[in-house]
């Protein structure tokens, strides 16, 4: 399985050259940064953990790239994505995400078929990964 959640979700994962390349677009457009993490990687999960406070006085890569190592370093088998704010239009407004770091093994859903009322099925996406304690999940 393979998470597609953000930007360049569908395309391999970005080496560090493309990843300070994206994270310098994001500065050159004065987009704030922030980084997050999380090891429940269920679709409807937009609350993701923060790693730091939000880095709206940096203007260099260098120094959030080295955040971005700093939470790899601390997470190390959790997914970690990189978000940009535009604060141009007076509200803070995604305008970049995209994932740095995925587990090795990336265990996929489960996907519940509920019968109900009138003969209608809804379904339901259950992490594998969330059936073990948070913390222990990768």
């Amino acid at each position: 399985m393979h998470l597609t959640q953000g930007t360049f979700s569908y395309l391999p994962a970005f080496s560090d050259g493309e990843i300070r390349a994206q994270v310098e677009y994001a500065l050159g457009k004065a987009w704030a940064i922030s980084i997050e993490y999380t090891d429940d990687p269920h679709p409807r999960n937009v609350y993701w953990e923060m790693s730091g406070l939000p880095m709206f006085d940096r203007t260099d890569a260098t120094s959030i790239i080295d955040e971005i190592a700093k939470c790899r370093t601390a997470h190390p088998n959790c997914y970690i994505r990189v978000n940009a704010y535009d604060r141009s239009l007076g509200r803070q407004t995604t305008a970049l995400s995209f994932i740095v770091q995925r587990p090795e093994r990336e265990p996929g859903f489960n996907l519940v078929r509920t019968e109900t009322s009138d003969r209608r099925i809804q379904y339901t996406l259950q992490p594998y990964a969330t059936q073990a304690p948070q913390g222990e999940r990768y």
